[in-house]
């Protein structure tokens, strides 16, 4: 994947990225207004390297140097025979956005959901979040689902 100014290559994560993911992870987070507990954090990148639970990480690079992250996850739904994927989160390094390394990340994971034949590939993104939406109303379509959610 080339862009005029950036060579991007998006790849699956390795044990040994954690250092360069986390500070992107810690960033997501804020910019969402939550903090989680470190031992969720460290419990979410055991599993992206988990190879039987179906949770994902990929990393944009330019070069060797992680630039943006796509975490994801197939799973089984009422509305279909085959699995669905849910992109989850979405980051990218603010000083590269408006670059297509967003729509590489979303790109990266279609193909994973179309190489396992998945019903549907969907995400979700705040009613504030106008940059973002730029590039998903660019790429997929809104289909008008308002989310609702009840505290455990």
């Amino acid at each position: 994947m080339i862009n005029k100014k950036l060579t991007i290559s998006v790849t699956p994560i390795q044990e040994d990225d954690y250092s360069a993911w986390l500070p992107y992870w810690l960033s997501y987070q804020q910019f969402y207004h939550v903090e989680l507990p470190e031992k969720t954090t460290l419990e979410t990148w055991k599993r992206f390297l988990n190879t039987d639970i179906p949770l994902y990480c990929a990393v944009a690079r330019e070069g060797q140097v992680i630039v943006g992250f796509v975490h994801y996850v197939f799973h089984g739904s009422t509305w279909g025979i085959n699995d669905f994927c849910y992109l989850e989160d979405l980051f990218v390094d603010p000083k590269i956005r408006g670059k297509h390394v967003g729509k590489y990340l979303i790109e990266y994971v279609q193909l994973q959901a179309q190489e396992r034949q998945c019903a549907r590939l969907y995400w979700h993104t705040q009613e504030s979040n106008l940059t973002a939406q730029r590039l998903y109303n660019w790429i997929a379509e809104k289909p008008g689902v308002i989310e609702y959610r009840m505290s455990l």
